[in-house]
């Protein structure tokens, strides 16, 4: 089609921008692929982003014994762990965690905070000035299977052990380790892990995690992961094998990670047949402990004790709660694959009315929808317990914070506090608890994608549920703040200043992102499925999770992790230009008809000059150069124009003619300005006079050549009213006011939005 011959284009009108150019000086490659930051791929992780056929990982079984002492808060404790070296590396030493020397006197953890004096300080403020909490582990003994000494050296909140011979590959070793510890109290040092004392009845309610030696976690890409332990970076470690007896006050309730194994010796007859009785409910839950009993048994003082026997097989860590306060409900949930799983609940009379309604129905809805997005829950319990101002998540049991006021009155704030962090902490389970990534190393690849994954159930709850994180909106004020406050999210996890911000908003807010404007939904789920069920029990790192949305996808997508998880880049896209015309027609009556048109239409409504200034013109002018012969033919048609006219028709397809004679065509150039660093898809919407709109949608490679602007040429039946960039909000575009044409003002867009990700217990939550 001859459009440079025929098309010549009629114009209409031109909006320039308000927008500033950004002088470009270098070529900056966006889209450049990730091959100088991602590691090669090799036998064991391969370049799909699946585990490749020589990969590996390391075993650790667990046989122990601990004891609690309620009167002075104390756990003794004694285990055997079985080391199994699956790498191809003879290990001549090996590495345990003592995550509680955090509580150490001397620990590295009270050395490097920053501290300052404040007009009013808490306990734990003044405590962190002076500590005088002597919380660290005990060592007291380190031997072989035949209970000889072996050498031991602490570094901090590492133990080496060194070995006689190096384990060889294919081999296993037992050793046994004693200890003990001052169990810290939580309510006045912090901690992930801990106690609460209940002043008005004098009970303690146990949290108990970490609180035992364990392996450090060796693997191909760092050998062993002994980072020292100083409080943000939580906890990377091998799975196996528990079988772990808890003695405790007879008068107590234990709940733990795996399934109890000596019912009969720790449960009463009526808890026994309430607990058989909910392996069948799967509406609502049934309570094995109720309130009137929990505040009858938390008056006794019993001195004898009773011990809970747990196993857990194929697990990567082990927890446990203890308390003589307890209410307990239990139901069952039915995976897609068969299998039941018992959902339950472990809370304090403190916790009620809001937690004998929610808890345990959060927590089935929780494995319902993680299930859905990645795989069926694969262990047998999934456990939620109630304490103060807590998120904390470990196998199969987690703590969660969400308490009422005394009276039993709570604020819609509490209840989906209380709801968003259950789902949050079980949801856990499946990143880093199954897909056991390294969270000492990157924190985002549990937190992150475990946020995303909240938000998505938050929403199946129920209808414009309050999500804190998730939709893209949310995380504009944190983009938009000072660059020197930021990192990117491919930061350690010790190198965070705004860590529930970058942890956890700024990377769910990404998965959001990707998954409704990048990929569309049916795409990325397919793929973030893949991932999780390729990495199921397995340890992936960042580039496996890339390697494997891309494989799976079929989606070019190093721009995005580029520019999401390597910069502190922004998105700000704005509206340049607009220029809108029509096709000309050729036909010298269409087009002299409609000039004519068009001058008298500005003459009349004064667009050129008003009347008094035309005779005031012509007044000045000498009257004998007038061409008053052209004025009165300018707009007469000659028959050799016609003819002409008559000619060039003939040469035309049926398709170009009715093109040509189509009056309701407008050609809108739209022309776009990268203004912030971070690419983008672009979405634009038109609105129209008579009420109507549509919108275009453009993929991020718009941007591909380097280019900090371009163009659009959109064709319409009908005069464009207004263009909108982002008008859903899916971009996280972090300045409105140059997102329309016309311009439309709008200082108070992103108000409603300004949700800025508090800190507020976020470094002892999980």
């Amino acid at each position: 089609m001859r459009i440079s011959l025929l098309f010549l284009f009629t114009f209409l009108s031109s909006w320039s921008s308000f927008a500033q150019l950004i002088p470009q000086s270098t070529f900056d490659d966006k889209f450049r692929q990730l091959e100088e930051l991602l590691p090669t791929p090799n036998n064991q992780r391969t370049g799909s982003g699946a585990p490749g056929k020589d990969y590996w990982q390391q075993r650790a079984d667990y046989k122990m014994k601990v004891t609690i002492n309620d009167n002075k808060q104390r756990l003794d404790g004694f285990e055997t762990i079985t080391y199994t070296n699956n790498s191809p590396d003879a290990l001549p030493y090996l590495w345990l965690q003592l995550d509680q020397n955090l509580y150490d006197l001397n620990s590295e953890s009270y050395q490097v905070r920053q501290s300052k004096l404040k007009d009013e300080m808490s306990y734990g403020e003044i405590q962190n000035i002076n500590p005088t909490y002597d919380g660290g582990f005990k060592i007291e003994t380190v031997s072989d299977a035949q209970f000889k000494p072996l050498k031991y050296f602490i570094n901090k909140t590492m133990m080496r052990v060194e070995l006689p011979t190096p384990l060889q590959p294919g081999k296993s070793i037992s050793f046994n380790v004693s200890w003990w510890y001052n169990i810290n109290d939580r309510m006045k040092v912090g901690g992930r892990s801990g106690l609460e004392y209940f002043k008005t009845d004098s009970n303690y309610l146990y949290t108990l995690a970490h609180f035992f030696p364990r392996m450090v976690a060796y693997y191909d890409v760092y050998g062993w992961q002994h980072k020292q332990f100083l409080g943000s970076g939580e906890f990377t470690l091998d799975f196996g094998n528990y079988d772990v007896e808890i003695e405790v006050p007879a008068d107590h309730v234990v709940g733990a990670t795996g399934v109890l194994q000596n019912p009969d010796a720790v449960l009463t007859a009526t808890q026994r047949s309430r607990f058989a009785q909910a392996q069948k409910e799967y509406k609502q839950p049934v309570l094995i402990i109720n309130q009137d009993e929990a505040t009858t048994n938390e008056k006794s003082r019993a001195t004898a004790t009773k011990t809970w026997r747990y196993k857990a097989d194929n697990v990567r860590d082990f927890a446990f709660v203890s308390s003589r306060k307890f209410i307990w409900d239990a139901m069952a949930v039915k995976q897609s694959n068969g299998s039941t799983v018992m959902a339950m609940s472990y809370y304090p009379k403190e916790g009620n009315p809001l937690w004998e309604k929610y808890s345990t129905k959060a927590v089935a809805h929780t494995l319902k929808w993680y299930s859905h997005y990645t795989f069926d829950y694969p262990y047998p319990v999934a456990i939620s317990v109630h304490t103060a101002d807590i998120g904390m998540e470990y196998p199969m049991i987690c703590f969660n914070g969400g308490r009422p006021e005394p009276d039993g009155s709570y604020s819609d704030r509490t209840k989906y506090g209380m709801i968003s962090v259950i789902i949050h902490e079980v949801g856990h389970n499946y990143f880093p608890m199954i897909v056991n990534s390294d969270e000492r190393q990157w924190t985002w690849m549990d937190e992150g994608l475990n946020t995303f994954l909240q938000y998505l159930a938050e929403q199946q709850w129920e209808r414009n549920y309050p999500s804190r994180r998730g939709p893209a909106q949310y995380i504009v004020p944190y983009m938009k703040s000072d660059v020197d406050r930021l990192e990117p999210i491919m930061t350690n996890s010790e190198s965070l200043r705004q860590f529930g911000n970058n942890a956890y908003g700024k990377p769910a807010t990404a998965l959001n992102i990707l998954r409704e404007t990048v990929l569309g939904r049916e795409n990325f789920d397919y793929a973030f499925k893949a991932y999780s069920q390729r990495w199921m029990f397995k340890r992936p790192t960042p580039a496996d999770f890339f390697r494997t949305m891309e494989d799976a996808s079929g989606t070019d997508l190093d721009w995005f992790w580029r520019g999401w998880f390597y910069t502190n880049d922004f998105v700000d896209v704005s509206i340049k230009s607009v220029k809108v015309k029509q096709l000309g027609t050729k036909n010298p009556d269409t087009e002299k008809a409609l000039a004519a048109e068009k001058d008298n239409r500005q003459q009349d409504i004064g667009a050129i000059r008003n009347k008094q200034e035309i005779a005031e013109t012509y007044e000045e002018q000498d009257s004998t150069l007038i061409d008053q012969h052209a004025q009165m033919y300018r707009y007469v048609v000659t028959d050799k124009e016609r003819e002409q006219f008559k000619k060039l028709v003939a040469t035309l397809t049926p398709e170009e003619k009715a093109l040509i004679e189509n009056r309701d065509l407008y050609f809108n150039e739209v022309c776009f300005e990268l203004v912030g660093g971070l690419v983008t898809p672009v979405i634009l919407k038109l609105y129209y006079a008579d009420g109507t709109s549509e919108e275009k949608r453009y993929p991020a490679e718009v941007w591909k050549m380097g280019n900090k602007d371009f163009c659009k040429v959109i064709m319409t039946k009908k005069p464009v009213e207004r263009f909108e960039l982002d008008p859903y909000l899916e971009t996280a575009d972090t300045e409105p006011n140059n997102n329309s044409f016309p311009p439309v003002i709008q200082p108070s867009r992103f108000e409603l939005y300004k949700r800025q990700s508090g800190e507020g217990s976020s470094r002892t939550r999980g």
